[in-house]
């Protein structure tokens, strides 16, 4: 779930993913660190702490534990997952204020990287960081320092359904937000429900829906700064189209969207209950589980009838793994760290397992590793057609308010304008606490 591109640099993200892409596994990677036990010297056995949030690489997660535990003997993972975003932030914070701080845990970069930059560790010396992707190190770097490895890289749009598409005759995909309410129509005469909304979850929709306004503004940095400086106000065409996009998918989903969770929403696109779903390549683990078979595709989220800027997928780097600069077990945390993209093994639960897509040159992947929705979002990819993450640079606090605001529009206790002067008027209180 971070991290803002510009035009260029989603250019420059192609060409390096390709790099990184054709240099296949023939560099292999080997278990540097397998000896030694990772204590210092010391030989004692010693706890690492990481307090993580990606709650769909849980299991993996610890599935990976028990191979690192088995070639450092001394150093035992305690692995505690916290999801749902502001949950993560709230519960780290209070680990610190009670003193059971993390020796790793995760950091979204730019704004929050800032908040939190008085614990953060510089990596920048570390060995991975020369096969970063130059694009996945901006959202952690700070005055020429580095103080995060990128998880991986994700995108999203609207996941759909191969098999139900074809069912309601939809042959060509939608491009355009008349083309979308045309394929939805299909759908709905065809019995089938076009859209799984989770709009239950603030984060869905004050995150990553409300993201495309954000990313297709002509310059999404130049339009924060404006909001930040004040010469700019939330709201205007890019907006208004936006929020077309929003109704058109409570028009044409399930009932009851805002009982809706996130688990309900998977669940219901993955077992074919509806054909399409706002989301990304982090759920097709999960999707696997319920469907192994499902033929999935991934669509851009159109919000007006310009169909080649519509025709491309939001994409970055949802978050960082971060060391706690006062932990005393730092070189077992970096060794840790380096380990995961490294080694042979690391770097096989990170595509295979996980299913990331690499943020690093030297990790490679493909579609039969990392899924179908991988395999889409790394064409768009490959073909500079990207748009931008850019909550995390709203201030702290803002996506959370901004969801809620569109609950209260969804449920038709706000009007499209209320809806957007209160934007305004949580981005003006959360800017001035800074």
């Amino acid at each position: 779930m971070n991290k803002g591109f510009r035009k260029a640099a989603a250019v420059s993200m192609s060409a390096v993913m390709l790099a990184g892409l054709a240099a296949g596994c023939a560099k292999g990677g080997t278990d540097n660190n397998a000896a030694g036990g990772g204590t210092g010297g010391t030989g004692k056995p010693v706890t690492l702490k990481i307090f993580q949030f990606k709650v769909e690489i849980n299991e993996a997660l610890n599935r990976m534990k028990d191979e690192y535990e088995k070639t450092h003997p001394n150093v035992k993972l305690q692995i505690e997952t916290v999801g749902g975003g502001a949950d993560y932030g709230a519960a780290l914070k209070t680990k610190f204020a009670s003193n059971d701080q993390p020796d790793i845990f995760n950091n979204g970069g730019y704004n929050e990287m800032n908040t939190w930059l008085e614990h953060l560790e510089d990596l920048s010396d570390q060995p991975w960081v020369k096969d970063v992707l130059p694009v996945a190190k901006r959202p952690m770097t700070k005055d020429g320092k580095l103080y995060g490895m990128p998880m991986n890289i994700e995108g999203y749009g609207f996941l759909y359904n191969k098999d139900l598409f074809a069912k309601a005759g939809i042959t060509e995909l939608p491009k355009t937000l008349s083309q979308l309410e045309a394929a939805a129509a299909k759908l709905k005469a065809a019995g089938i429900t076009p859209f799984s909304n989770g709009y239950q979850e603030w984060w869905i929709l004050g995150i990553h829906n409300l993201n495309v306004a954000f990313a297709r503004q002509a310059d999404p940095d130049k339009y924060i700064a404006g909001l930040n400086d004040g010469s700019q106000k939330i709201g205007g065409p890019v907006f208004d189209d936006w929020s077309k996009l929003l109704d058109l998918t409570v028009k044409y989903g399930r009932p009851n969207p805002l009982t809706t969770d996130y688990n309900t929403q998977v669940t219901d696109f993955a077992s074919g209950k509806a054909a399409m779903m706002q989301q990304g390549n982090w759920t097709q683990v999960q999707i696997d589980k319920i469907n192994p078979n499902l033929k999935i595709g991934v669509l851009p989220m159109p919000i007006n009838e310009d169909a080649a800027a519509n025709d491309k997928l939001l994409v970055g780097v949802p978050n960082n793994w971060v060391i706690n600069k006062d932990s005393k077990l730092k070189p077992e945390a970096k060794e840790f760290l380096n380990w995961m993209v490294t080694s042979d093994i690391g770097k096989q639960y990170m595509t295979k397992e996980f299913k990331f897509i690499p943020a690093f040159s030297n990790i490679t992947a493909d579609e039969k590793d990392l899924g179908m929705i991988a395999g889409d979002i790394q064409k768009y990819i490959k073909d500079g057609k990207v748009l931008s993450w850019n909550w995390p640079k709203y201030p702290d606090g803002a996506t959370q308010e901004f969801g809620a605001t569109m609950q209260a529009y969804i449920a038709g206790k706000k009007t499209k304008d209320q809806m957007f002067s209160d934007f305004q008027k949580s981005w003006d209180n959360l800017k001035a606490k800074k």
